[in-house]
């Protein structure tokens, strides 16, 4: 029989109430447990050491100083470590990892900072003094960690097409109204402040893991595979990650350290990576160059629009950034050509980093719609308008839900772009200070991926809420808890989440903004068939005044249950429970996934508009971003609350995007070299703007029955576009190499005007 489309959730008392998240008080206690803060009777510590070579071989390791050392129990290398498996082809999501290559598989070296040994002691000091003990001898190679990527031999050799209608290339030759620019966006490092972490306990052959994961049931896949166990004798646990940011979607070579040190030593490992190591073996967003070129006519009207771009990744995977996700159905245009690059280097491999693709991409592409607005003497609000789809013509599906039309106005009107001099450099504020203003439009994926969620109504008046997804900072403890409240009334406060652990019903990753269109509706429908289950027992229970009615005839509401429509006689759940003497009832409830289904009916997407303030003090060289607004279409937001904190912490990160983040590489040995956060900037309390955000509510009702889409990375696109083109009203300098450097406005006035 086929299943009935579930009812949209149109009212709610606490759907789209800005909630406090009920993990709060854990976190703000100490009480909450990240997975280094785990400690087990007979813990020992490893440190890995890590090669001080961009590329060669090992030639030679001498640990016999080291193995001597106070408390050192081992020190593994590729000759003891024992077997570690590389993974199977990935498929869906499981087996995902992106650096493939086991740690201490061989004696090759790709990069600096390759784990090349481990030391493992009674002690983190005693760990890491024998690791630095440890001496390594190499065979060096040259190596490459060059960051110009155009023009450069690729790997596939020539270039991918990722988009293509019409003949973009000859409407570029034709057309009288073009633009031409090439934007490069360096390497940057996650650093969130929670270190990578493992903590592995191994006993009669299983394990358990304590991880940083953003993805229980898929680290579990991978480390079975690697480990050559079966995933039943593996059990991944992460209740609390101190974020991510894409970062610690898939398992790294360190978590294969701890686990089979604990194999080895049949006792249990916790390995803390360093800050440093960050910087080189856990993933980064790649150095990348786009060239986008754009023809128009007189109007405005978009001709053609031709997308390259070219990024790193390292000698041994191919990580593609994916920066035209958008590039296809962002505009309406008739000629429009979209290809992808990877070029070699000896780096660690790159991964997702907050926003993969659509954020570096948009930056590139939104600038390149700002340039063309000056040259066609056309309001770039406007000319954003002028070019509006009306469907998603890279695949001829209409939008599910698409205003972007209204974050442009609505957001023009609370920043007040109407009072807008485009003249370059001639706003003021009240302190004389020349105000530059910038907008950009941004987009990112929708889309929901499998997930099941186990609701359980307890004799006690609880709940019991179970997924083997995971809550990293965003929200999703308290998004499923309002699933359960809002379909049964039990208060929040009352409701038990339990989420990251991959022994749990499977719940999706949480990455790509999915997390929350995934799990609510499972959530929902769990809560909806345990509420029929209790209807149903108090409707057979003796001495329950509901025994003998219909169940339709009944409804469980504000945690009791009642005749329809009828307020007295009203009976709490968990007296219902006791007098039947069953302790709960449950239901599992499931969401189908639509990511990567070719029969969906729909383009999926989220959108919004950045429009951002700087203020320049040429006198003093000081720049700031004083102010952005930010309107966002994403559906309904479950939690306003928590999707303002989202919204509000990716615009700060797109601060540093623009302005101060860059990982540089030292040409001579290969090593990150601004490896600490003393070294790589990132925005801090003073460099946060004034943020005004808007959430436009248009539920979107063919994603999910709530309507609701993720707003974690769309906040960050379009955010260093809008900021470099505000640079170059209050400048006339047109920086297109991030991050923009102060020293890139202290040109002479001559040199200004070749700008």
């Amino acid at each position: 029989m086929e299943q009935q489309k579930p009812q949209p959730v149109t009212e709610s008392k606490i759907v789209g109430v800005p909630t406090p998240r009920i993990d709060g008080p854990l976190k703000t206690t100490g009480a909450a447990m990240y997975s280094s803060d785990h400690h087990f009777p007979g813990l020992v510590y490893a440190w890995p050491v890590t090669a001080t070579i961009a590329s060669g071989t090992i030639s030679g390791i001498d640990a016999s100083a080291a193995e001597k050392m106070p408390g050192v129990l081992a020190i593994y290398t590729h000759k003891n470590i024992g077997p570690l498996y590389r993974t199977p082809p990935s498929a869906g999501f499981s087996m995902i990892l992106d650096e493939r290559r086991p740690p201490l598989e061989d004696e090759t070296v790709s990069y600096y900072g390759q784990y090349v040994a481990v030391a493992v002691a009674h002690t983190v000091e005693q760990a890491r003094a024998a690791a630095e003990a440890v001496k390594v001898t190499y065979a060096k190679t040259p190596h490459n960690t060059n960051d110009k990527l155009l023009d450069t031999p690729t790997v596939a050799g020539k270039p991918k097409e990722v988009t293509k209608r019409g003949d973009a290339a000859a409407a570029l030759a034709g057309a009288t109204y073009k633009h031409d620019a090439v934007y490069s966006t360096p390497a940057e490092t996650h650093n969130p402040i929670e270190l990578h972490a493992s903590v592995a306990v191994y006993k009669d052959g299983k394990f358990t893991l304590y991880e940083t994961s953003q993805a229980v049931v898929n680290h579990r896949d991978v480390m079975a595979a690697m480990l050559g166990v079966p995933p039943e004798n593996v059990q991944v646990i992460t209740r609390f990650l101190g974020s991510g940011f894409g970062g610690k979607l898939w398992p790294w070579p360190h978590a294969m350290l701890a686990a089979a040190s604990a194999r080895n030593l049949n006792r249990p490992v916790k390995l803390v990576v360093s800050r440093s190591m960050m910087f080189q073996s856990v993933g980064h967003r790649p150095t990348i160059d786009q060239r986008v070129q754009l023809a128009a006519d007189k109007s405005g009207k978009l001709l053609a629009i031709r997308h390259d771009y070219v990024n790193h990744t390292s000698m041994l995977d191919d990580y593609d950034e994916g920066c035209a996700e958008s590039t296809g159905f962002m505009y309406s245009c008739p000629n429009v050509l979209a290809t992808s690059g990877l070029v070699r280097r000896n780096v660690g491999t790159p991964t997702s980093m907050r926003g993969p693709g659509a954020v570096p991409g948009l930056y590139a592409f939104e600038s390149a719609m700002d340039e063309l607005a000056i040259k066609l003497d056309i309001d770039p609000v406007q000319l954003r308008l002028l070019n509006e789809p009306e469907k998603d013509e890279s695949t001829g599906q209409p939008f599910s839900s698409r205003h972007l039309k209204e974050c442009l106005t609505v957001g023009a009107e609370k920043f007040g772009w109407a009072k807008r001099n485009p003249a370059i450099g001639l706003m003021k504020d009240a302190e004389g200070r020349t105000l530059g203003w910038g907008v950009a439009a941004c987009t990112w994926i929708a889309t929901r991926t499998d997930a099941e969620v186990n609701v359980e109504l307890r004799q006690d008046g609880t709940a019991r809420v179970t997924c083997g997804t995971q809550d990293i900072g965003g929200g999703t403890y308290t998004a499923v808890a309002q699933m359960v409240s809002h379909e049964t009334g039990i208060p929040l406060q009352r409701t038990d989440v339990v989420m990251g652990d991959s022994g749990l019903p499977p719940g999706p990753i949480s990455g790509g903004s999915w997390a929350t269109a995934s799990v609510v509706p499972a959530a929902l429908q769990a809560a909806q068939q345990a509420s029929k289950q209790l209807l149903l027992l108090a409707t057979k229970t003796d001495g329950c005044p509901f025994k003998g009615k219909s169940a339709d005839e009944l409804e469980f509401v504000d945690g009791v249950v009642r005749m329809k429509g009828q307020t007295s006689g009203a009976l709490p759940f968990g007296e219902i429970l006791k007098a039947a003497n069953v302790r709960s009832v449950s239901a599992t409830g499931k969401s189908t996934g639509l990511f990567g289904d070719p029969n969906q009916k729909f383009s999926f997407h989220s959108y919004g508009a950045q429009f951002a303030e700087v203020t320049w003090q040429p006198e003093i060289a000081r720049l700031r971003v004083s102010r952005v607004v930010t309107v966002i279409d994403a559906g309904r937001m479950v939690n306003p609350r928590a999707a303002r904190n989202q919204i509000e912490g990716a615009v700060v990160m797109g601060v540093g995007m623009a302005m101060l983040e860059a990982t540089e590489y030292d040409q001579r040995s290969g090593a990150p070299i601004n490896a600490s956060l003393a070294d790589y900037i990132v925005a801090v309390n003073a460099d946060c703007p004034a943020i005004d955000v808007t959430f436009l509510d248009y539920p979107d009702f063919n994603l999910n029955p709530l309507g609701a889409r993720g707003v974690g990375e769309i906040g960050l696109a379009g955010i260093a576009a809008a900021i470099t083109n505000a640079v170059h009203h209050a400048t006339g300098i047109r920086v297109r190499n991030l991050p923009l450097r102060i020293e890139d406005l202290l040109v002479s006035p001559r040199e200004r005007k070749l700008v």
